[in-house]
């Protein structure tokens, strides 16, 4: 079975393509066949203005066709659409989105920050984890920050917070966006096995890579605080040079490993894991599990 997941973000919309087989138990394995990703940047519209631009209207419209064609090319069988923060946040979303539909048959649902927050810990990574922690997911995006706290072996908590590297960088954090996450975290970890983070995004991806270390080995927090400090020093143009990023990771990756390293400095984390997921492998997971229910 080929399972297609699409997630538009504030920063990029990606197009996952998956296969699902199962082992010899009857576990499903997920196979991921294409990850596409196109940088439309729509919170760079929305958060100052309230609405999408013409010219980004266009821009999702023909990403949203290229993504139809790969998706019938790959004979997919069932497709789930999500779009986060900056299509909750603006007023023409609805419009665009009754456009898409009829113009590629694709059925966009704009979901909640909770809900997101979900579905990013559909992928069960915790659950491989050891109980001699507790656990706390950071998905950083570019319009908000979903956190999840898995503890003992149950969801304690889920929260999403309009905090996020776009609107960092358009100077639309304030100070009590800031102090709202720090109490809900301080007061929601409190009392709990030490806390290990689990960090998802296209941003602690990279910082991963950079660091070049194994699959499966921790970051931790005073590596992250390092990366801040030498990255933010640097030009846009020399960070895209010097770490070969592309434009429209190089000026988001600082305010990123902000959000990181307050959250972890918050619930008092030392390390933060990399398993390399986001809401499109959540989405991927989410739609078959829905499909074993019928």
């Amino acid at each position: 079975m080929r399972l297609a997941a699409i997630d538009i973000g504030s920063n990029a919309a990606r197009l996952l393509i998956s296969e699902i087989s199962h082992d010899t138990e009857g576990k499903p394995r997920f196979n991921k066949l294409n990850l596409v990703r196109v940088p439309l940047r729509l919170g760079f519209d929305v958060f100052e203005k309230g609405e999408i631009s013409k010219e980004k209207r266009g821009m999702v419209l023909q990403t949203m066709k290229a993504y139809g064609h790969l998706i019938n090319a790959y004979g997919v069988e069932h497709t789930i659409a999500c779009a986060t923060s900056a299509m909750r946040d603006a007023r023409n979303s609805n419009d665009l989105i009754r456009k898409i539909k009829l113009e590629t048959g694709l059925n966009i649902e704009i979901i909640s920050g909770d809900l997101e927050a979900s579905i990013i810990y559909e992928n069960h990574v915790a659950e491989n984890m050891d109980t001699d922690h507790s656990y706390l997911y950071i998905d950083v995006g570019g319009g908000s920050t979903e956190l999840t706290f898995f503890a003992d072996g149950k969801l304690i908590f889920k929260q999403s917070f309009n905090i996020g590297t776009i609107r960092l960088l358009k100077e639309m954090v304030e100070e009590w966006h800031w102090n709202e996450m720090k109490e809900m975290i301080k007061n929601k970890t409190k009392g709990y096995k030490k806390i290990v983070a689990i960090g998802t995004g296209g941003n602690i991806n990279k910082v991963f890579s950079l660091s070049k270390k194994k699959d499966g080995k921790p970051l931790s927090l005073d590596l992250l605080k390092d990366y801040y400090k030498e990255i933010s020093s640097f030009s846009l143009e020399d960070r895209i040079n010097i770490y070969k990023l592309r434009e429209d990771r190089a000026d988001v990756i600082v305010p990123a490993l902000q959000i990181y390293i307050n959250v972890m400095r918050w619930a008092d984390a030392d390390e933060i894991y990399v398993p390399k997921i986001g809401l499109a492998d959540g989405l991927i997971q989410h739609l078959y599990e829905e499909l074993q229910k019928r």
